[in-house]
């Protein structure tokens, strides 16, 4: 019966002088082959039986004596014929060849974790040479009382400390503030609104989760002066392509004035969402400067909406526009309602089907639409061809017939002037909420009763009701109080 051979006891590693247990195959720490390790020679000689040493016969050849076993009983290693020098027939020395290359050891695909030693290492072999310092090339360790070099295997470098299985990831911590080139703090990153613990990337997506971020205009709302509005995505839509501006200013004269944009991203358009920010933008700040100016707020409403035009007109010419750009995408383009009050007056202009309605503070009274559509289903109705109820359940019916942008058929600017005998509010507001209280009757049934001392609030309702209605589309609107008039102001 075959059994495995029995490797020499030696006390550290020959390779890496690694402290070794009894038993050891391998070291544990460079995986060394300690079966090819023979037994250091006991430092007395060879006793014979008579009691004088053994002289080898003249003329043989000086045999080298077996050691005695160990004190665990492990028997020596056996010498190999080529460790003697060999002679030729006549008995003199055979010429000097080139060493062997030795084949490079056996190292085990996983070596076994050292042992903790229960006692101090013993002191290192005198006959044990030093490990040599480790060369660019694979290392080479060498065998002791054999002379034999040992090859590690490529790829295996005995110098290098164990590394850990798993590496621990950690968050990074959102409360470091990073420095300017110039030595300044930075502006403190946001954290996720998912985790609460990575950094949003300018990317908008969390260095630690990758939860995708709100951007800034999926929800936003504004308060100045007694005007507010709120803009939302809705729950259906990637992105919100509404827009809003609101503001407050005065006459010459010092009279009060307040005023609403509200703009709404044709979604089948190129940059829809570039479209209404241009528009709010340039039409918020053409009603300032008309009405700081003195000029008339209908006429100044009809010039907004031309400034607003050619604005969206602009973007047509930009590079982003023809990155994004596909064949059957229309140049950017959006729809504009507008409402201004003052002195009294309030005036309404729109282009495209974005809409302005009168609820009176007084419910008792009729709450008013004071836009009309540019719409197919308003099309239809106002020739004659189907009832409100049959044009605007048509599939057709929010297609639109009139809107700001480059391919616009012809601009028509609509602004219309009232002068209301009662205290109310104007509401202004993308389809995304009136698809959802469309009658006036309606939409003064969700409007909260105190909306002329509470407008952000309203507005909030407003956008809440049309998300609890479903939220298919972005829903913005603004509410701007319409004061009592002056005694002896005419009707609407």
């Amino acid at each position: 019966m075959s059994q495995m051979p029995q490797q020499a006891t030696v006390s550290q590693c020959p390779s890496c002088a690694e402290p070794l247990e009894s038993g050891d195959r391998f070291c544990g720490a460079c995986g060394y082959d300690l079966s090819a390790v023979p037994a250091p020679q006991p430092d007395r000689p060879t006793i014979a039986m008579s009691g004088s040493a053994l002289q080898p016969p003249a003329g043989s050849a000086a045999w080298p004596h077996a050691a005695e076993p160990g004190s665990h009983d492990t028997p020596p290693a056996v010498h190999l014929p080529t460790d003697l020098p060999g002679t030729d027939s006549g008995g003199g020395g055979l010429p000097a060849q080139p060493p062997a290359v030795p084949a490079p050891p056996t190292v085990p695909p996983t070596p076994p974790a050292p042992p903790v030693p229960s006692a101090p290492p013993a002191p290192p072999a005198p006959s044990a040479p030093p490990v040599p310092p480790v060369p660019p090339a694979p290392p080479t360790a060498w065998a002791s009382g054999a002379g034999r070099p040992v090859t590690a295997a490529p790829g295996v470098r005995f110098d290098r400390s164990p590394e850990p299985e798993e590496f621990p990831l950690q968050a990074p911590d959102p409360r470091v503030v990073t420095e300017t080139a110039d030595g300044g703090s930075a502006e403190e990153p946001k954290v996720c609104v998912a985790c609460r613990a990575g950094r949003v990337d300018t990317d908008g997506y969390c260095e630690n989760c990758g939860h995708a971020q709100p951007r800034e205009r999926d929800h936003m709302e504004q308060e100045s002066g007694p005007v507010a509005a709120v803009s939302d995505r809705g729950l259906r839509h990637h992105r919100n392509e509404d827009a809003f501006a609101v503001g407050h200013t005065a006459l010459p004269d010092g009279s009060p004035v307040s005023l609403a944009i509200v703009c709404d991203g044709v979604s089948s358009a190129t940059r829809p969402d570039d479209a209404s920010q241009a528009a709010a933008r340039t039409a918020s700040e053409s009603l300032r400067a008309a009405l700081d100016r003195g000029t008339h707020p209908q006429q100044a409403m009809h010039d907004a909406i031309v400034a607003a035009s050619r604005a969206v007109d602009s973007l047509a010419a930009e590079p982003a526009t023809a990155r994004e750009h596909a064949p059957h995408q229309n140049a950017p383009a959006c729809t504009i309602v507008g409402a201004v009050v003052a002195s009294g007056l309030l005036v309404v202009g729109w282009v495209g089907d974005s809409r302005a309605y009168w609820v009176p503070a007084d419910r008792g009274a009729p709450a008013a639409r004071l836009t009309e559509d540019d719409s197919w289903a308003a099309q239809m109705v106002a020739a004659g061809l189907m009832n409100a109820a049959e044009a605007y359940a048509d599939e057709r019916a929010h297609a639109i017939t009139g809107w700001l942008g480059a391919d616009a058929y012809e601009l028509e600017p609509h602004t219309a002037s009232f002068k209301p005998d009662r205290p109310g509010v104007v509401l202004v507001c993308t389809d995304g909420l009136w698809n959802y209280a469309e009658t006036a009757e309606q939409m003064a049934g969700v409007l909260p009763p105190d909306a002329d001392a509470r407008p952000l609030h309203s507005a909030q309702v407003l956008v809440g009701h049309a998300l609890d209605g479903g939220g298919h589309d972005n829903v913005t609107v603004a509410v701007v109080p319409f004061p009592a008039p002056a005694q002896g102001a005419g009707s609407a």
